[in-house]
């Protein structure tokens, strides 16, 4: 049974965050729905596909923060899903932290290499 669980998160940033994603690897995709169980479709302003056949997705939530969509009793026993998890949010950090730096520095050029 696949259930589609909301997990709230920090992130803010769309952009940032399609930007993560492609820095690690996967191919994010505007809009959309996750499916679950029984018909069960979740709305979702950014998704990628995992090589499993999972999928995550990200939505806007009431505060303005992006929180994860997808089947979150299935990734909480996955180590490698955790590890993604981990990965993406580090990833984000760092893109905003360069998106900053760029935004103080004017003209300069900063990049993080994976």
């Amino acid at each position: 049974m696949s259930h589609l669980s909301i997990l709230p998160t920090v992130l803010r940033d769309a952009d940032v965050l399609a930007r993560s994603l492609e820095a690690i690897g996967l191919q994010p995709r505007w809009g959309g729905h996750l499916e679950g169980f029984a018909g069960e479709r979740q709305a979702v302003d950014l998704q990628v596909r995992l090589d499993e056949g999972q999928s995550l997705g990200w939505r806007r939530d009431a505060e303005g923060t992006l929180a994860l969509v997808g089947d979150l009793q299935r990734i909480s026993r996955s180590t490698r899903l955790q590890q993604l998890l981990s990965t993406i949010t580090r990833r984000y950090a760092a893109e905003l932290a360069l998106a900053e730096a760029a935004r103080l520095q004017g003209s300069a050029r900063i990049r993080v290499s994976p």
